[in-house]
């Protein structure tokens, strides 16, 4: 018997319509499964919903994988794709895998030579490195920064050394409800002419995406971006 797919079902990054960002092809791919890989139970089931999938939300068969699973329970994820049965893999926003756990198990499909389909979808990622104007030849994205205060001003001057020595675009995020207080340590221990890019609610109605040195930035009125997905950006000169 053959071995079933996985297929990697990318989301939205936030509160809107699926259809407006995602293809067709998403949706007709999702009509097909009935058994998923998620993040979050409650609001994968209402992304699928919004997606309007035939199977009732009763007869979804869904496995959560967030930092909370036992690595142990891994391996039973992929038991259908095992017996010849596609599976669908989602992440919490945007592309499973990408800056998610979603990663561990598409390890686990490898090893068992199950393929795995990656679909088409929004990367904060990549969509705020489209929009930046900086080097989309060689970049680095690095997740979270530290929290204290000394240790993310040495990282953030390590990132600057990096980025001017390499010349390579750096990119990282914080939580939301830090965003404004990185972006106060960015603007205090930056060089003037370091480009920062802002990117903010990628793909929303809200969305907001500006490129500045850092000069400019101070001088500038600074934008809001209390809990607000945000990715940032530098490129030292």
């Amino acid at each position: 018997m053959a071995q079933g797919r996985l297929y990697m079902i990318p989301t939205t990054l936030g509160d809107c319509d699926p259809l407006k960002v995602l293809p067709k092809s998403v949706k007709e791919t999702i009509g097909m499964l009935d058994e998923f890989i998620v993040e979050n139970s409650k609001t994968a089931r209402a992304f699928l919903k919004l997606m309007e999938i035939p199977t009732p939300q009763s007869s979804l068969k869904i496995h959560v994988l967030n930092k909370h699973t036992d690595v142990h329970e891994l391996f039973g994820f992929l038991n259908s794709c095992r017996d010849g049965k596609d599976i669908g893999l989602i992440s919490e926003a945007g592309c499973p895998g990408i800056a998610d756990p979603g990663a561990e198990i598409t390890n686990i499909a490898h090893k068992e030579d199950i393929q795995i389909i990656p679909l088409v979808g929004p990367s904060s990622i990549l969509l705020s490195l489209m929009a930046s104007g900086m080097n989309g030849q060689s970049f680095t994205f690095h997740g979270y920064l530290p929290i204290d205060k000394q240790d993310v001003k040495k990282r953030l001057k390590d990132l600057e050394q990096t980025s001017k020595i390499n010349h390579q675009t750096q990119l990282f995020i914080e939580t939301p409800y830090r965003n404004n207080k990185l972006l106060e340590a960015l603007l205090q221990n930056l060089h003037n002419q370091t480009k920062l890019c802002i990117a903010c609610d990628m793909s929303l109605n809200s969305e907001y995406i500006k490129t500045k040195t850092i000069d400019e930035w101070r001088k500038s009125k600074k934008p809001d971006l209390h809990k607000r997905p945000c990715i940032f950006l530098l490129e030292a000169q």
